[in-house]
């Protein structure tokens, strides 16, 4: 039985995934199959977060990194099953297509770290869709996004400056590109406003989900996620 919209079946399954070959992207680096490999200059992941995480981090040390990795998560949309606004887990972006134990697949990044020696990415987080007490979002996302993409470039070349913060290393105003857009400094400090209770309790949300791992989570991790509390006191 073939599906057609009176038929009652799907047509595809539900988690099916449509692309089409990287290869048709006119901009596409032309080594990017370069079966000897490339350089990595960074990572970067991303959650959809509405409050604490600023727009741009970077972390300071590779298991800072793997560790904000293994914390990645979003809020629910109404896309997504569960209830909205609920933190839904995914690891590295990866939980639903790790083959294996997810501790292990931890343990892996942090023995990657140690096989990279002084030559490691480095790893950024991003959020883009923070919003104001009034639910609108405060960056205009979409194309404005390479803004603080240029400033992970320039910081994997040592050409940008940057401030400690709880979470990292963050950008202030004036290391963005603000040419042709009107977004002010006052605007930017509440993008970027890391509230530091409510991130602890973020951060110690986390327990729940490691605890689930069992023994396989590594305890570097456990040990980052102390290091990260101390630095909110």
């Amino acid at each position: 039985m073939k599906a057609t919209p009176s038929s009652g079946k799907l047509s595809s399954h539900p988690n099916a995934r449509f692309t089409a070959p990287a290869r048709n992207c006119p901009c596409i680096d032309p080594e990017w199959e370069n079966p000897e490999g490339v350089p990595v200059d960074a990572f970067v992941f991303g959650g959809r977060r509405m409050n604490n995480i600023p727009l741009v981090f970077e972390t300071r040390d590779w298991t800072h990194g793997t560790f904000v990795g293994a914390t990645l998560s979003s809020e629910q949309t109404a896309a997504a099953e569960g209830k909205v606004g609920a933190l839904r887990r995914d690891p590295m972006a990866m939980l639903p297509f790790c083959g294996y134990n997810i501790g292990d697949y931890f343990q892996h990044w942090l023995d990657m770290g140690k096989k990279f020696g002084a030559n490691k990415p480095r790893i950024f987080h991003v959020n883009w869709f923070r919003k104001d007490k009034n639910g609108k979002f405060l960056w205009p996302g979409f194309g404005e996004n390479l803004r603080a993409l240029a400033w992970i470039v320039a910081r994997c070349h040592d050409q940008a400056s940057g401030k400690e913060s709880p979470l990292g290393i963050v950008p202030e105003y004036k290391d963005l590109h603000w040419e042709g857009l009107d977004f002010s400094e006052e605007q930017f400090a509440e993008l970027m406003t890391e509230n530091t209770v409510g991130l602890s309790e973020q951060i110690r949300s986390h327990d729940e989900f490691f605890d689930k791992i069992g023994t396989a989570f590594p305890p570097e991790l456990k040990a980052e996620q102390e290091k990260i509390l101390q630095r909110m006191i």
